[in-house]
């Protein structure tokens, strides 16, 4: 079990917890993670790209001219791809981009990406995250006393005060543990967890 040191949001010190070596220490498989990025953004892909083939194109019902003795090429309607104005030959069509990736993957996946923040002590553990009010640049205070430029902030439970101080943050963004994911920590360049938010994802990735 490796061990890890538990601030307050001030940086002080206030404890150290053993975290599991399974979900923080595991080896780093980059294929995995490659492909749940893959998988995350080819969800969010609309696929509604769509051209009308010369069958949905308007008009072009009657024949331009006489089949034979114009001098011309032989034509059916005005409305086939080489006019202009005609149809798309072989355009794009709505389509899904989804494919399937085992459960199992996709929580190895996480696990490999939580163990890299980790390795790379990029990894920050404090007891809770409490502010007074909604502000913005309080929050900013408490990212530039841990140095932190960019961060994914993982808490344990709702908390409207934290997600709204830092909304306006544009290199942070706040999840709860149920929502974290690889693509947002990779994007990050460093982690913020609660204690509680450790204990939550410990739960849930655990093999």
């Amino acid at each position: 079990m490796a061990t890890v040191p538990v601030f307050d949001i001030n940086k002080n010190k206030v404890s150290d917890l053993e975290i599991s070596d399974d979900i923080f220490n595991a080896d780093v498989k980059e294929h995995l993670i490659h492909q749940m990025v893959r998988y995350q953004r080819a969800s969010w892909r609309q696929g509604t790209a769509k051209t009308k083939g010369r069958s949905e194109v308007s008009g072009g019902g009657k024949k331009p001219y006489r089949q034979k003795g114009t001098g011309n090429a032989r034509q059916g309607t005005i409305r086939a791809p080489h006019f202009v104005g005609g149809g798309t030959a072989f355009g794009p069509k709505p389509r899904d981009y989804q494919f399937k990736l085992n459960r199992k993957v996709k929580k190895a996946a996480l696990r490999c990406a939580l163990s890299a923040r980790f390795k790379e002590e990029r990894m920050t553990v404090l007891s809770a995250i409490e502010l007074e009010k909604i502000s913005t640049k309080a929050f900013a205070d408490v990212l530039k006393r841990f140095e932190l430029d960019g961060a994914l902030v993982v808490i344990d439970e709702a908390n409207p005060v934290v997600e709204l101080s830092a909304r306006n943050l544009p290199s942070v963004k706040v999840l709860r543990a149920e929502g974290v994911n690889v693509y947002d920590l990779m994007k990050h360049r460093h982690l913020v967890l609660t204690e509680g938010a450790v204990s939550q994802l410990e739960g849930a990735l655990q093999i």
